[in-house]
């Protein structure tokens, strides 16, 4: 027995020792910047992603300088970009793993760094000359972060070149070596807590120690010279066995708040051997006050901090195993090293800056005594799964500041448009700021980028106010690599999850995965889900989730072969049935929406269990609406058509992962004659006409951003190509402004209204002829019938209408009536002419009709303006304005305010520069200008 502990604890030490062996040598080993250094890599080392590879190795190398704002901040990169074989940054090979990079004739030059900025590290991320695999192959640290390298100022200077951190773990009784470099030193001093244990007057001293008791030291490297004295050092820490002791009744994984001052920290992490809690509470060092407990299982370990300072926020990382540094995987805030620094203080005022040179990768926060928020809507219901009217946004490209107070800005005009669920893009932590949000990292905390968390809170509560659900787009099916269990459980040989990781694949599961994919049958994962899920219901109050990707929620290899995916998997109903218990056992009203696009069957079970699905039918509404009447059979985007017994079928022309259905109309449309869909003004109608067509079919709808106005830019926009897939789109509030665009809107409006409001389109009693040009949508409920017309090719054609019966027939479109004799005459159509009629008269839909005479007046006092005025506009009607504050030529100087008047409106304008500016108020069609002094 005793024999086994030992060899155990001595395995354990070597492969501690091997993390933290050098993963490059420089020569010489304390260059300055006029200096030509070599490089040896060991790609056996730190992620160990380039071992055994034996094609081309380049380096993907910068400097870090004085005007870097962080370690991701790279400047005078070699390579033009990533995976460019640039040919002074190709490696020869060493033979044995080992590759050597040289860098002259100067490091100066090499990078070509004015002499006016000081260099103060190189940065390396070594790689594949090709993919592999259709990956690339990389070297990088064990943690998978990019590697330094100091360079040093003229004079004398010192280095510890081994061990290379600033941090290692020591085991009692066992030797270690110590290795010091010294340049221009008359004197070189090795010391271990103030102890002098070796001197030399030459420029190397290698010292062996043998810790003899536990406890934190200090190897502390002195150089002196006559100009001077400089050193290096670095901590050792011995440590004993982990304590062992039961986790307190009622914690939970993550931070536990006992009272203003303390708080229990508890880390859920089987198969680890030992954990401290670093941070701002103990100047990121371990130490036995923060040595975390295990719990008798070996699967928890858990501390409670005493004496915090009452709603201090301290920034912390749980150091796992000596090397594996991580956040609480349920914290509600990160701080970040690469991305916070890009954060504005508008967007998030007071955020603390990254610890740098303490932490490691991305940290989290805790803070006692958070005051709550006070909520004004106590008893919100969402609509009924039939009535959804879901607008799916992404808030960095809705609204210029990219906000969750400039989203609240805007709820006007999408209650004003019927909405009564709104969809966003994932809001949760996601690697870097400007991304779509489908690479996660911290489920728990809110990316920082669109806000504070109170600021998300009162966005979700106003919704709440104006009968809107709040949705949160969540991507379960993977994480990304910064990802704290993905971190903790981490293969750095084959740069993967490890196969003992109880949360992720080492190898996905389909074809289809991005990032590393989430093991849905282990129990802890399920765990880790629904902690997730019950979080944001209950601290956020959102009203359910749209799960990214759900048919990966499976066990189920597929790989190569996508087709056997979306068949039939009992497993998967049975996974997503579970999560969707738990979100309504946490609240009986929470909606689940799963990107599935499975085989029918399945998706018919889903929805029987009370989940709703999307249904694409991107395709076929935009074929509608460019003019080609073969292919643009709609009938999938009815739940009746599907053998569906509910209406859980969350129908979309468009979604973030489509093509936008008025670019293709104008760049792709049909024609014949002079009518072309390629028209600007034509295409604008054919919108109308697919709306027509897309929300009076019964059953939960989506819309996506702008297509209420005919946004027309590419998914593919700037570049017209897939990379800017995801890149930044403008938001063109503006197009408000242009009448046959807000004519779409005022149309969407209208439809939306009637969908909720009449009983018809609950009904299962209604039939549909969606193939072919001219297609026809009939409802009944009661005495409420409704038949919609439509003419989707490009000429003017014939329809047999089919009335329920004789007599008046109101189109709520126009406002024409009708008086039918016989149920079958055809009526004639033109051209992209849709009717919506109704057996009863209902007044104007849109609501602008009445104020067409209305006047509108707007004041600013005080003019001229000092500091602020205030700005007046007075309406009798119940609208939507735009503001706009223009220089004399016409240029926008602040942003745009877009609201609903009421009769009376008043808000601040705080000028940002003096001059003559005009304040420009439109609504609808009428317009007013005042001109206004900033001195």
């Amino acid at each position: 027995m005793n024999k086994r502990i030992y060899l155990s604890t001595l395995f354990a030490f070597l492969l501690f020792y091997g993390a933290y062996s050098q993963i490059i040598t420089v020569t010489p080993p304390l260059p300055t910047d006029a200096d030509g250094v070599e490089v040896v890599f060991d790609a056996t080392q730190g992620n160990a992603g380039l071992q055994g590879y034996t094609g081309d190795v380049y380096a993907h190398t910068g400097v870090i300088t004085n005007l870097s704002t962080g370690p991701s901040d790279w400047k005078y990169v070699k390579s033009p970009g990533w995976g460019i074989n640039t040919p002074e940054c190709k490696l020869s090979s060493l033979g044995n793993n080992k590759w050597k990079l040289v860098i002259g004739p100067s490091i100066r030059e090499y990078y070509g760094v004015p002499a006016s900025e000081q260099i103060e590290k190189l940065a390396f991320v070594f790689r594949s000359a090709t993919q592999v695999g259709g990956a690339w192959l990389e070297g990088k640290t064990a943690t998978g972060g990019d590697i330094f390298y100091d360079v040093y100022p003229s004079g004398v200077s010192v280095k510890i070149t081994n061990p290379d951190q600033a941090l290692i773990f020591a085991q009692l009784n066992v030797p270690f070596s110590v290795s010091v470099s010294s340049v221009m030193a008359d004197t070189t001093i090795l010391y271990n807590n103030n102890i002098r244990i070796a001197t030399t007057t030459g420029n190397s001293i290698t010292q062996s120690i043998t810790p003899t008791e536990y406890g934190r030291y200090l190897i502390k490297a002195i150089a002196k010279s006559s100009t001077g004295i400089i050193a290096d050092s670095f901590y050792y820490y011995v440590r004993p066995a982990s304590p062992v002791a039961e986790l307190p009744q009622g914690m939970k994984d993550g931070i536990n708040y006992l009272n203003d001052t303390t708080a229990l920290l508890c880390l859920y992490a089987p198969l680890k051997e030992y954990v401290f809690a670093v941070g701002d509470f103990n100047n990121w060092l371990p130490d036995e006050a923060t040595y975390m407990n295990r719990t008798p299982d070996g699967k928890r370990y858990w501390i409670q901090l005493n004496h915090l300072i009452k709603k201090k926020e301290y920034i912390f990382q749980y150091l796992v195993d000596g090397s594996i540094s991580i956040g609480d995987p349920y914290a509600a805030k990160v701080s970040d090293p690469w991305n916070d620094s890009y954060i504005d203080v508008a967007t998030y005022p007071g955020l603390i800056q990254y610890p740098t040179g303490k932490a490691s990768g991305v940290a989290t926060f805790l803070q006692t005594a958070q005051t709550p928020y006070t909520w004004q809507s106590t008893n919100f219901t969402p609509a009924a799964n039939t009535d959804l009217v879901v607008y799916e946004l992404l808030i960095r490209d809705f609204t210029a500041k990219h906000t969750f107070q400039s989203l609240i800005d805007t709820l006007g005009y999408l209650e004003k448009l019927g909405v009564n669920a709104i969809e966003l893009m994932p809001v949760n932590e996601f690697e870097g700021n400007l991304s779509w949000g489908y690479n996660p990292n911290y489920y728990c905390a809110l990316d920082k980028y669109y806000g504070p968390a109170d600021t998300y809170k009162k966005f979700i509560d106003k919704c709440h106010q104006k009968g809107i659900a709040v949705l949160m787009d969540i991507a379960l099916n993977h994480s990304f690599g910064t990802s704290p269990y993905v971190k903790l459980y981490w293969d750095a040989a084959n740069n993967r999850p490890s196969a003992q990781s109880p949360f992720y694949n080492p190898v996905p599961k389909h074809d289809f995965n991005v990032g590393y994919d989430m093991n849905h049958e282990s129990a802890d994962t399920k765990a880790y889900v629904n902690r997730i899920l019950e979080y944001w219901i209950t601290e956020f109050r959102v009203d359910g989730f749209r799960f990214d990707l759900s048919k990966g929620f499976t066990q189920n290899n597929t790989l190569g072969n996508t087709a056997a995916w979306g068949n039939y998997d009992a497993s998967r109903i049975n996974i997503l049935s579970g999560y969707h218990d738990v979100m309504t056992a946490t609240n009986p009203n929470s909606i689940l929406i799963l990107e599935h696009f499975a085989d029918n069957s399945e998706e018919k079970e889903l929805s029987n269990r009370g989940m709703l699905l999307w249904g694409n039918i991107n395709n076929n509404y935009s074929e509608a609406a460019m003019g080609y009447a073969a292919t643009s059979d709609l009938s999938w985007g009815s739940y009746k058509a599907r053998g569906w017994t509910n209406p859980n079928l969350v129908s979309y022309m468009e979604s973030h992962d489509e093509e936008r259905q008025m670019f293709k109309c104008i760049t792709y449309g049909n024609a014949s004659g002079t009518y072309s869909t390629k028209d600007t003004t034509t295409a604008m109608k054919r919108a109308e006409l697919t709306s027509a067509f897309f929300l009076t079919i019964p059953g939960p709808k989506m819309i996506w951003q702008f297509g209420e106005m005919g946004y027309d830019y590419s998914i593919n926009y700037p570049s017209g190509t897939s990379d800017s897939r995801t890149d930044s789109k403008p938001p063109r509030w503006d197009y408000m402004s242009q009448y046959r665009r807000s004519h779409v809107y005022k149309t969407y409006a209208g439809l939306a209204k009637l969908k909720v409001e009449n009983a018809a389109f609950r009904s299962t009693d209604f039939t549909t002829d969606l193939t072919g040009g001219m297609k026809k949508i009939k409802l009944q409920s009661g005495d409420d019938k409704v038949v919609v017309l439509g003419n989707f090719g490009v000429t003017d054609a014939n329809i047999t209408p089919d009335f329920f019966n004789s007599g008046v027939w109101y189109d709520y479109l126009t406002g024409d009536s009708i008086t039918v004799s016989v149920v079958t005459n055809p009526l004639k159509l033109k051209a992209g002419e849709a009717r919506v009629y109704l057996n009863k008269h209902l007044a104007n839909p849109f609501g602008f009709a009445d104020n067409d005479k209305a006047i509108a007046e707007l004041t600013v006092f005080p003019n001229p303006v000092v500091d602020f005025c205030r700005i007046h506009i007075k309406y009798p009607g119940n609208e939507l304005y735009q503001l706009r504050f223009l220089s004399l030529s016409g240029l926008d100087v602040d942003n745009p305010v877009i609201g609903e008047v009421n009769k009376d409106q008043e808000f601040l304008w705080k000028p940002k520069s003096s001059g003559l500016f005009l304040v420009r108020l439109q609504i609808g069609e009428k317009v007013v200008v005042k001109k206004v002094l900033v001195q």
